[in-house]
């Protein structure tokens, strides 16, 4: 990821970047973390591009995210972690405060933050979000979901998938976390389409294939 920023920002830039992180990590409080989270996009631009980055045994895909998405991220995993009370508290304060995007890089960099299970329950009020681009933070090949949300709230995300038009191949762990439950509610989605005179996506099938004791009587017709 490093390497990545320093290819698309400045030299002047990524010194800003770099004594930031210094301060971010070196505090007890928040305020170079509020003050830099808040101010990276108009110091880096957006710009685009892709690769992918990783921390651990966890990966983070960064096709397609904007250079102050990725600036952000990056920053966020130079936050000391070390006491435990204090990182998620500085991290949900920034949570709290969010605007739709530093919203989209914080529910993208769940999966390089600190205890992952602390932030089950807010990867849950995400999936509740009406904002296309915050849903597609949590569910677009973002891991994090796949390999800690609580089975009600996968399945709650998978459902919103559907119903909300987006690229179901795109969610991490589809496959591997199908279950009689999903299956359940994906066939009666597809039953109240079908009475509408509304087609599904086909990949909706993929996850109800192998419960076909989960069918209320939709069928694929």
């Amino acid at each position: 990821m490093e390497k990545l920023i320093r290819e698309r920002l400045p030299a002047a830039t990524w010194e800003w970047l770099q004594q930031q992180a210094a301060l971010v990590r070196g505090e007890k409080g928040a305020a170079a973390l509020n003050r830099s989270f808040a101010l990276i996009p108009r110091k880096t631009g957006a710009g685009g591009g892709g690769t992918s980055a990783g921390r651990g045994t966890t990966t983070a895909t960064l096709a397609g995210w904007s250079t102050d998405r990725i600036c952000r991220v990056w920053l966020l995993m130079q936050v000391d972690s070390a006491d435990q009370s204090v990182y998620l508290e500085k991290i949900d304060d920034l949570f709290s405060g969010a605007s739709m995007n530093e919203e989209v890089a914080l529910y993208s960099a769940m999966s390089v933050l600190s205890y992952p299970g602390e932030w089950q329950k807010r990867c849950a009020v995400g999936i509740r979000s009406n904002i296309g681009p915050v849903l597609e933070a949590i569910m677009y090949d973002n891991p994090y979901p796949g390999e800690h949300l609580a089975e009600p709230a996968w399945n709650q995300m998978v459902l919103k998938a559907f119903f909300t038009d987006k690229d179901v191949r795109r969610i991490v762990g589809l496959d591997q976390r199908a279950n009689p439950s999903l299956a359940g509610m994906l066939f009666d989605y597809a039953r109240e389409r079908k009475a509408a005179g509304r087609g599904v996506d086909p990949q909706l099938w993929r996850l109800t294939e192998r419960f076909p004791e989960a069918d209320r009587g939709v069928g694929r017709g």
